[in-house]
């Protein structure tokens, strides 16, 4: 969510009409976010399940939006103490909205990454996630809306994504990063000399599709050789022929109940 430029004034707060609530992982989430914006879909979902956080743990979101994905970690696993930073404004104080409307005890931060809070700067983390903008500048067609201009397209270089998630990491902290598949180089090499024991789970539409988007895992000093995992499948079937969703079991139980995203355990260091 994080960029670096501002070109015009940015508002502190969204009025209440600009606003929908909606409902994630079967009700348990109440979200509110704008009509007209950024609208959080699945992959912030996905991310949070793919956490292998545990009750007592630390979190730090990098680029928090309106809260989605570390309100869907906080319903799965509780007792989290959870940080978020978000450069927009308006969507930091949604997020600190959406965390009370949930019950969830976190901190919204409203900072640029390259320069966080001197306080933040001393602080380490078991475990930091962040679903950066997907698309280099100038690589897509920008979006009217500041909020989803910004959210989509990057700012910030994505090794400096990095940078900050492996200072603010404890000795074997966990990063979890989203992006889409072509990213992939460019995260590797990024994470090289700063984190180790890389992993990469591959997110296909259908069986026989190509993977449009991976969860990376790596872990502050870890020092297992790379691996890539066998894909998970989103949807069932080669392509959609029925009204309604059709995802796979284990991609449903994530969405709608849930559950942890099904990550594959090879005792790694």
């Amino acid at each position: 969510m994080i960029c670096r430029c501002r070109t015009v004034a940015e508002p502190q707060s969204f009025a209440q009409d600009e606003l929908s609530q909606d409902a994630f992982l079967g009700g348990q989430i109440k979200l509110l976010q704008p009509k007209s914006g950024y609208r959080a879909g699945v992959d912030p979902v996905l991310l949070a399940a793919a956490v292998n956080a545990r009750s007592g743990d630390s979190v730090l979101e990098l680029g928090c939006g309106a809260g989605q994905a570390f309100l869907c970690l906080a319903a799965r696993v509780s007792g989290l103490s959870i940080v978020g930073v978000e450069l927009q404004p308006a969507y930091a104080e949604l997020a600190r909205r959406n965390a009370a409307v949930n019950a969830v005890p976190a901190e919204v931060v409203a900072a640029d990454l390259s320069n966080l809070p001197a306080t933040l700067r001393q602080r380490r983390f078991s475990h930091v996630i962040a679903n950066p903008p997907y698309y280099r500048a100038g690589a897509h067609s920008q979006a009217k809306d500041p909020g989803r201009r910004t959210a989509l397209g990057e700012g910030t270089p994505l090794e400096l994504w990095f940078d900050v998630a492996a200072r603010r990491l404890t000795p074997k902290g966990y990063l979890h990063m989203i992006q889409r598949v072509e990213r992939l180089p460019d995260m590797i090499a990024a994470a090289q000399g700063r984190l180790g024991s890389l992993e990469v789970l591959p997110l296909s539409p259908r069986v026989g599709r190509a993977t449009e988007l991976v969860i990376l895992r790596a872990r502050k000093g870890g020092r297992a050789e790379f691996r890539l995992h066998a894909p998970l499948v989103m949807h069932e079937g080669v392509a959609h022929h029925r009204d309604g969703e059709d995802y796979s079991p284990a991609v449903r139980a994530v969405l709608r109940e849930g559950s942890a995203l099904p990550w594959p355990d090879v005792g790694r260091n």
